[in-house]
């Protein structure tokens, strides 16, 4: 059975109705779907909540960039060593499908040599608390299994 995408965001509101409750938010919502409707396909693809996320903070590297970011901001080399064994072309790209999606920021200074600094937006913020179960989560699969 496939669930509509609509009702699923209906029942995500009722766990997390802060997140749908701030202008700043909506308009950051907005924006990112613009963004993202220009890249990607047809939305009622996904079965649930679950394939959305994944869509955006999956992979490798992205919710490592995004616990490390959670804790303070940081300039790019700062990330590539915090992240062993990530590529510079890695962790750009992965940045930058971040920045699209809404969930850091790129602060770029005008200095020599240039400084970025990246950091998370209110809706990257909504993300810490998923990320620090997935970090428990994680820690006790690593304690009990391997």
């Amino acid at each position: 059975m496939t669930v509509n995408l609509k009702s699923v965001e209906d029942v995500a509101g009722e766990v997390t109705p802060n997140i749908k409750s701030s202008e700043a938010l909506n308009r950051q919502k907005q924006t990112c779907s613009q963004a993202i409707g220009e890249n990607a396909s047809d939305p009622s693809q996904y079965i649930c909540g679950v394939a959305v996320s994944l869509e955006i903070i999956g992979g490798k590297w992205k919710g490592v960039i995004l616990w490390h970011l959670c804790h303070k901001t940081l300039r790019f080399s700062q990330l590539r060593r915090r992240l062993q064994g990530v590529t510079q072309k890695m962790l750009t790209q992965q940045l930058r499908e971040l920045e699209r999606d809404g969930l850091v920021n790129r602060k770029v200074y005008a200095e020599v040599p240039p400084r970025v600094e990246y950091s998370l937006t209110e809706l990257g913020r909504t993300l810490e608390p998923t990320l620090r179960q997935l970090c428990d989560w994680g820690r006790a699969y690593n304690d009990d299994y391997r």
